[in-house]
């Protein structure tokens, strides 16, 4: 009997399960970052295969979400976490698949913009982590995430000023495609940020 209840009590750790995916993550913009300083075929493969795995990872999840009576947080809440974590990767996906497939070469703006995602990574994982046991410690890493969310907002502005700049219409449809992506996966870490928020005030 008990050692039913614990394999219950392990199959179905939400928490576990969404810390995991969070660190998939932050593996995905490592591993951009890497392509950006190298943007290599094999480098950009790297990022793919990290995306294919948070992918399989978010599977898993809603499976077992979807056969589960009690959740330790609101199913909505983990799924929509779930999502804006795993949305993350898929624009970083995007991101090299586009500069791969338009022959965009890496600038400093890019650089930027991805070194602020994956501090934001980080913090997203670590907020998650303590989610449940300390929330006051959560919502320093929620606060620091949104922070770096706003400076690739303010660095994503900055880099289409200087882009317009150029007369090479191509390049800029081309280029803006790309900070677009970066963008899109700054927006969901701010999404899951907002999304944590929300969990620590209705259990706390």
């Amino acid at each position: 009997m008990f050692k039913g209840f614990f394999w219950y009590k392990k199959r179905f750790d939400f928490i576990s399960m969404l810390v995991t995916q969070s660190k998939k993550v932050q593996d995905g913009m490592v591993l951009l970052n890497a392509f950006l300083l190298d943007p290599s075929k094999e480098n950009g493969q790297k990022v793919y295969q990290v995306e294919e795995e948070a992918d399989e990872l978010r599977r898993i999840l809603i499976d077992e979400l979807n056969r589960s009576f009690v959740t330790p947080i609101d199913r909505e809440d983990i799924f929509s976490l779930s999502r804006a974590i795993d949305d993350m990767l898929d624009y970083t996906k995007s991101t090299v698949e586009e500069m791969m497939l338009f022959e965009i070469k890496p600038n400093n703006f890019m650089k930027e913009i991805a070194l602020f995602m994956e501090e934001a990574s980080k913090e997203i994982s670590k907020a998650i982590i303590s989610m449940k046991n300390y929330p006051a410690v959560c919502t320093e890493h929620i606060i620091r995430a949104k922070k770096l969310e706003n400076k690739v907002e303010h660095k994503y502005r900055e880099a289409l000023v200087e882009l317009f700049k150029t007369n090479d219409v191509i390049l800029i449809l081309k280029t803006r495609e790309i900070y677009r992506h970066l963008s899109n996966a700054a927006d969901r870490g701010d999404e899951a940020a907002n999304i944590i928020g929300d969990i620590l005030v209705k259990n706390n």
